[in-house]
């Protein structure tokens, strides 16, 4: 992105933590203004069935695959909100479509985010707010075809005229 004439600035946070990802997201805005553009692709990624996984650890597990992307979309909306503009992109999975028993709490964590995206996107469409997710259904590792893919396709989501938007792209396209 550097090349391109892009800066970005990357911050941790605790993800399962609301009170933390809104003090997160009031610092960025004052430190460098109101938030254009929210990227959520945190998971837990915990192998576990339903009888092998303790309720505390999938409350967890929830807490991060769902609760927070919905903590940082309420800290960060209220500035797009007022300026009509925004992007909010969600990673999604392949689980949200076909949930696999050996991995339940990201299968439900990823139908969460499909369903925030799908629930908020009409009624953020008229306040000027782009919410998308890149539903991905394959393995993907860093620096790979499918890493660089699918950050076009983010990228896509994000330059998209408002006439155009969709609120999700499937990766790879079926």
């Amino acid at each position: 992105m550097k090349a391109k004439g892009y800066q970005a600035e990357a911050r941790t946070v605790e993800a399962s933590d609301p009170q933390s990802i809104e003090a997160l997201v009031t610092s960025v805005e004052k430190e460098f203004g109101a938030i254009d553009v929210l990227h959520y692709n945190a998971a837990s990624m915990r192998q576990a069935t339903i009888q092998d996984q303790p309720n505390e650890t999938l409350v967890t597990d929830l807490a991060v695959n769902i609760g927070g992307a919905l903590a940082a979309i309420q800290a960060a909306t209220a500035k797009m909100i007022e300026n009509k503009a925004g992007t909010i992109l969600l990673t999604g999975g392949g689980f949200a479509l076909y949930p696999h028993p050996d991995y339940i709490s990201l299968s439900i964590g990823k139908a969460g985010i499909r369903a925030l995206t799908l629930g908020l996107f009409d009624s953020f469409k008229e306040k000027g707010i782009h919410i998308a997710s890149v539903t991905v259904s394959t393995n993907v590792s860093p620096e790979s075809k499918e890493a660089l893919d699918i950050g076009e396709n983010f990228w896509n989501l994000h330059n998209q005229n408002i006439e155009n938007w969709t609120a999700e792209i499937t990766y790879p396209s079926n």
